[in-house]
């Protein structure tokens, strides 16, 4: 029973955030409360309590997680500034004449949002509300249109520059750092959030590749109702929507690929680009900026409570003797490293029922993954995996969130099994990815080793 004390503290905080408890607070409160508890009995020293203050500094003045913010702001501004609509209204005008040309526009536009904002909800939610409507008037069917825009809304988890990677890529560095002197390396190596970026950028293509070949199959007998085809008017109006947004990613990702700037530094000038952006559409007065910089608050905000509490979390589950807990039981699983990542990828893929994927990642990383490294993971390899399967539980139902987004902006007439039907092949698509990647994971590794 002593030795599972780390266990019992982890469902304690996995019940009460099934009873709806905010999560920054539910794993700060649970871990100091059980913290007090195990401690009457001698199983945990109080003392350990007194290093909260240095650990949460440490949070605060973290200077890679000062892009957070920065790429916070850059997305909604971008949302706030329209660039959503206007690239997803001139995208299908322009492909309207083609079969299965509006699916290609929603991957497209979709991949662009993700790497430009990167904000699930937002991203769900425009498509929805823009491309949902073409769709049904072309004659697409419910299940294939909901399909696609939901999972094509989840690209954000995936596609750099994400907000995701970048705190994953802190995270993993941390645990990279852990498992090294574990095994005696006083020399640790690290990893940055730019190798995170480069390692996503192949995956990320592939997966739109084959939702393309997925949508295009799909619809190849269907009758739809064509509109007229391009025009030389058309294709210059679409340049001009797509072509900011494009060169704004492209700018952030290379300053960062190429050495130019760290990640902090590129997360200015992506906010400074999405401010330009804004400018030339038009969209940039003081109410805009005000509601930019009240939304960017307090997502961030959330962002670093959650952090905080995650720190609680980790310091007591540490001190109760978690990790020797875990590392116990992953050398126990058959198969070593296989065995012990197939656990891991299906305990992060049910957390993400219940979890985003800031929680698991301060959460269920910093516990794991010291153990998989010191067993012989690399640590870009496992952040990407770790991506992938996330953005797979935003997209499964009942509980993923990209279908409750989803759900609120679709018309009545799209019943809910319709929407669950339609994931169920991407959610194949985005495992299969997964399977892939574990068979291959040179995949991932093959432009951090030929740019680095």
């Amino acid at each position: 029973m002593i030795d599972f004390l780390p266990l019992i503290l982890f469902a304690l905080v996995c019940i009460f955030l099934l009873f709806g408890f905010p999560v920054a607070f539910t794993l700060a409160g649970v871990s100091i409360i059980f913290a007090l508890i195990t401690s009457l009995f001698g199983f945990f020293d109080l003392f350990l309590l007194e290093t909260l203050p240095n650990r949460i500094f440490g949070v605060m003045t973290n200077s890679t997680l000062i892009a957070v913010p920065l790429f916070i702001f850059m997305g909604v501004l971008l949302e706030k500034s329209k660039v959503a609509e206007e690239l997803l209204l001139k995208m299908s005008d322009f492909f309207s004449g083609f079969r299965g040309g509006l699916g290609l526009s929603v991957i497209f536009v979709g991949a662009l949002l993700a790497a430009s904002t990167g904000i699930v909800g937002a991203t769900v939610i425009a498509m929805g509300l823009i491309s949902l409507p073409a769709f049904l008037k072309q004659g697409y069917p419910h299940d294939l249109s909901t399909g696609l825009i939901s999972a094509t809304g989840t690209l954000g988890q995936i596609i750099p520059p994400s907000i995701a990677l970048v705190i994953l890529g802190d995270v993993l560095s941390s645990a990279y750092q852990q498992s090294q002197l574990s095994q005696g390396i006083f020399t640790a190596k690290t990893i940055s959030v730019g190798d995170l970026f480069l390692a996503a950028i192949v995956p990320g293509l592939m997966l739109l590749c084959f939702y393309a070949i997925y949508f295009l199959f799909k619809s190849r007998n269907l009758e739809l109702i064509s509109n007229d085809r391009q025009s030389s008017d058309k294709a210059i109006d679409l340049i001009k929507v797509i072509a900011p947004p494009f060169i704004l990613i492209i700018t952030v990702l290379g300053s960062i690929i190429f050495g130019i700037a760290s990640p902090t530094e590129a997360s200015g000038l992506g906010a400074l680009g999405a401010i330009l952006i804004a400018i030339l559409n038009n969209k940039l007065n003081f109410q805009t900026l005000a509601e930019t910089v009240k939304q960017s608050a307090a997502i961030t905000s959330m962002v670093f409570i959650i952090l905080i509490g995650a720190s609680v979390f980790s310091l007591v589950f540490r001190g109760l003797g978690g990790e020797e807990l875990i590392e116990q039981i992953f050398n126990s699983i058959p198969g070593g490293l296989f065995g012990s990542m197939v656990l891991v990828m299906v305990l992060i893929f049910l957390l993400g029922f219940i979890l985003d994927f800031i929680e698991i990642s301060f959460v269920i990383v910093p516990i794991v993954g010291p153990v998989l490294m010191a067993m012989g993971a690399d640590p870009i390899w496992l952040g990407i995996m770790i991506a992938i399967n996330l953005q797979t539980s935003f997209l499964t139902p009942p509980f993923g969130f990209a279908l409750f987004y989803l759900r609120g902006v679709a018309p009545e007439n799209i019943k809910t099994i319709s929407l669950y039907k339609g994931v169920i092949p991407f959610i194949a698509i985005q495992l299969g990815l997964l399977v892939l990647l574990a068979i291959f994971p040179s995949i991932i590794s093959f432009l951090p080793n030929y740019l680095n």
